[in-house]
């Protein structure tokens, strides 16, 4: 019904950066808010950033002036700009999208999964 394609995620020093990419494909029209989720092994899932088509955003504390989520609503795509990563940063970030407006909780639509890890 919806298909959620990440991309951007790899190996990073501690202070660089990167930039996720997620493209939305299918009924796109029954979507009203993306976000990022992430996770690390043993530990439990995590909302690190999330916008409504209104606009509207919300992010974790951790990442707060460091991330920034935004969208491109002509090719369906949402981007995380990573900024200032460190260490703890690091885990598995999966695009979510949610037939809810909501910037809170999204669940109804995930991605595969990109892989970020961040050296010391």
């Amino acid at each position: 019904q919806v298909q959620l394609v990440e991309s951007g995620g790899g190996l990073v020093q501690a202070g660089g950066s990167l930039r996720l990419s997620c493209a939305a494909s299918g009924r796109v029209f029954s979507i009203n808010a993306m976000g990022w989720y992430r996770q690390a092994p043993g530990k439990q899932r995590e909302l690190v950033a999330a916008i409504t088509n209104g606009g509207r955003t919300n992010y974790v504390d951790s990442v707060k002036g460091r991330f920034t989520i935004s969208r491109y609503d002509a090719k369906n795509t949402v981007y995380l700009q990573m900024n200032s990563l460190k260490p703890e940063d690091t885990a598995v970030y999966y695009c979510a999208a949610d037939r809810r407006v909501t910037t809170t909780s999204l669940g109804d639509y995930w991605g595969q999964g990109t892989q970020v890890t961040v050296s010391s």
